[in-house]
């Protein structure tokens, strides 16, 4: 029988590279349901993806890769150089991200699941997320914390990684928007770990 308890909401956002995804998967090992707008936005794009006909209608095919998914380092480029282009393409995926999301999140209501977590990199920046989650928890961490991270697990130039930094809202415009903060600077896999396993996952908590 699915549950009458109300679910806690948590939006979950973060700078690039401030261990945002690594405590979503913790707080999905206690028990939450995690929704990934970054995974939602890679699968609408992907080959045969909800997301690419209007995309190649709207850009070109040249923005497709030999598979049939998005140029994601093509798109990235043309997008930083050009604010309109950056708010086609959202136009195009934002509602397609935002209808699966819904979808999961009712899917794990109906499964019974007592916390919901969001986990949506640019939450502070939409604006629309403050009256649809009872928290908001900001993974926080130094701007050269974000860029080293960045750099050892991917082929980003400095640049390009500042680029997306400086894209993204600043940490005190996030940090003004947060109920709890991670502030996840030097922390081990361990310490990380007891700090998210201490969140209260319940609205009577």
């Amino acid at each position: 029988m699915p549950t009458t308890t109300t679910p806690i909401r948590i939006g979950l956002t973060g700078g690039i590279g401030s261990g945002k995804s690594t405590v979503g998967h913790m707080l999905s090992a206690r028990g939450a349901a995690v929704m990934d707008a970054d995974a939602i936005a890679r699968s609408v794009t992907a080959a045969n993806g909800a997301a690419i006909p209007a995309i190649a209608q709207t850009f070109g095919v040249e923005f497709l890769n030999d598979q049939g998914a998005l140029d994601r380092d093509r798109m990235r480029t043309h997008v930083f150089a050009n604010a309109q282009a950056k708010r086609t393409l959202e136009a195009i995926i934002h509602p397609l991200v935002a209808q699966e999301t819904q979808r999961q999140a009712q899917a794990a209501i109906d499964a019974g699941k007592h916390a919901l977590v969001f986990d949506v990199p640019l939450l502070v920046e939409s604006g629309r997320w403050r009256t649809q989650v009872d928290r908001i928890l900001v993974v926080d961490c130094l701007v050269e914390t974000q860029i080293q991270r960045v750099m050892a697990r991917s082929a980003l130039s400095r640049e390009a990684i500042e680029k997306i930094v400086h894209a993204q809202a600043s940490r005190a415009h996030r940090l003004a928007a947060a109920d709890w903060v991670i502030y996840n600077e030097q922390l081990s896999l361990a310490a990380l770990r007891e700090i998210v396993s201490a969140l209260p996952l319940s609205l009577t908590k």
